[in-house]
């Protein structure tokens, strides 16, 4: 069993800033990466950031300059300090924990938590 508590989400004026973060727990033996990922109403799931266990980093363009991603690997948890935020990055913000298994990595999701950006 892995668990993901997801925490940061909330209501933002523009321009305003909010941290996301995320930890997992359970049966992780190794996580490979974490991510933060979104869904708008009527829109598709999208990567908006994701860090591997080395520290590489992905961003979605929209983002990039405005959110930062990191993950303390001790503690299993990736942070996601969002900056500058507009109303179009509202949307419901999904954690993702990928898992080093036998075969093929196990991806986990969390529950998802709803970021508002509006004035």
């Amino acid at each position: 069993q892995v668990e993901l508590v997801e925490s940061g989400g909330g209501l933002v004026q523009p321009g305003g800033s909010l941290i996301l973060s995320c930890s997992a727990s359970g049966n992780l033996y190794v996580v490979n990466a974490m991510g933060w990922y979104r869904q708008a109403p009527g829109r598709q799931r999208e990567l908006v950031a994701a860090v591997t266990r080395d520290g590489n980093t992905n961003y979605a363009d929209s983002v990039k300059g405005r959110f930062t991603i990191s993950m303390d690997n001790a503690k299993n948890t990736v942070y996601l300090p969002m900056n500058s935020l507009k109303p179009e990055d509202t949307a419901v913000y999904y954690c993702d924990c990928n898992l080093a298994r036998p075969g093929r990595p196990l991806e986990v999701w969390g529950q998802g938590t709803l970021v508002t950006v509006s004035s």
